[in-house]
């Protein structure tokens, strides 16, 4: 075997290893500013708003800073209004398949587009009826969404000037109506991502366990300590993993922290506490929330345990365990757990 060489002996499960879909996501919110709050109250009322720097660029959308100067723009400039805004394709790539996070249902562009009165580009959908129906520097029309709340989204897309019976869709005059509400302050934006997770040998091993009401851990082959979750790899030096060990759902506080500012999704009233807990025969603490007292009570060293959901409302997740509680005990010695703070 030479230098470059490289064997692994993997050993096939003896069942199969699981998966799920996952989609973490989250609102972003952010305050617009004077700057981008006027143009996304401009897309509202359908009008498109930019700001020239100190050299005549008209820049759309507008920018804070001047990009010469770096001092702040106050100057803004109305490109166009109503359903008459027009514009040219900078760039341009081909979408064949769109997913359900594209703006398009369709087969669409997106285009880098320069709109008339403008002198910097705008990334927006452009709906044609094909790869061949799209040109750099061809003309399109802005068209208008039917139910617009001052996002980027009012804009729904760009379409070729010469579409057959292309209107905004929206119903409104030629003249952009004036809105009389509140102009716009704040974007909120959801993120998210969708993916497919598979566990491996270990991990499937460890999600079946616990949806069994037992915790399980594996011992490292070059040393006594024990992981929980279990891995099939040591992270430290890369050997595979050795027997699998069954822990205790009993455990004590390492370190942990009070959550005292309410967010969006959030199950549980603040405060409350999410600690890392160290199991009796692990060496490695796993992450949950501490209830059962009041959060000011919790502490380095308290004694607690897992309290499971019942058993046909388990998923195979570590929201098999409700939650940990205090056990009553006396505390832990530091010197049992200071090694894995």
């Amino acid at each position: 075997m030479t230098s470059r060489e490289i064997v692994v002996d993997i050993t096939p499960p003896s069942e199969p290893v699981l998966s799920a879909g996952l989609a973490p996501s989250f609102d972003y919110t952010r305050s617009t500013g004077p700057v981008l709050g006027a143009f996304f109250t401009g897309l509202r009322e359908r009008r498109l708003v930019g700001n020239r720097d100190s050299r005549g660029t008209v820049h759309v959308p507008p920018v804070e800073y001047d990009p010469h100067t770096r001092a702040a723009l106050t100057e803004t400039v109305e490109v166009g209004s109503g359903d008459g805004i027009e514009g040219l394709v900078v760039a341009w790539s081909w979408v064949p398949s769109p997913t359900d996070v594209n703006p398009l249902d369709s087969p669409f562009a997106w285009a880098l587009v320069r709109f008339d009165g403008a002198d910097t580009a705008m990334l927006l959908p452009l709906a044609a009826d094909g790869p061949d129906a799209v040109s750099t520097g061809m003309r399109v029309r802005l068209r208008w969404s039917a139910e617009r709340t001052g996002t980027v989204h009012d804009i729904a897309c760009v379409v070729p000037t010469d579409a057959a019976g292309d209107t905004a869709g929206t119903g409104d005059d030629d003249e952009a109506p004036r809105s009389h509400d509140e102009p716009v302050t704040g974007v909120v934006t959801p993120i998210g991502l969708s993916v497919t997770h598979t566990a491996g040998p270990a991990e499937s091993e460890f999600l079946r366990a616990i949806v069994q009401g037992r915790m399980l851990g594996r011992r490292r082959s070059n040393g006594p300590e024990v992981y929980v979750p279990p891995r099939d790899y040591c992270p430290s030096d890369g050997v595979a993993m050795g027997e699998y060990v069954e822990v205790s759902d009993v455990g004590t506080v390492t370190t942990f922290g009070i959550v005292n500012v309410p967010f969006a999704g959030q199950q549980i009233k603040p405060p409350y506490v999410t600690a890392y807990i160290l199991l009796d025969g692990s060496d490695v603490p796993i992450q949950h929330l501490v209830l059962g007292c009041e959060a000011s009570e919790v502490r380095m060293g308290m004694r607690v345990r897992a309290v499971w959901n019942p058993e046909e409302e388990r998923p195979a997740s570590m929201k098999a365990i409700a939650h940990f509680e205090p056990t009553g005990d006396p505390d832990a010695d530091p010197a049992t757990y200071s090694k894995h703070l």
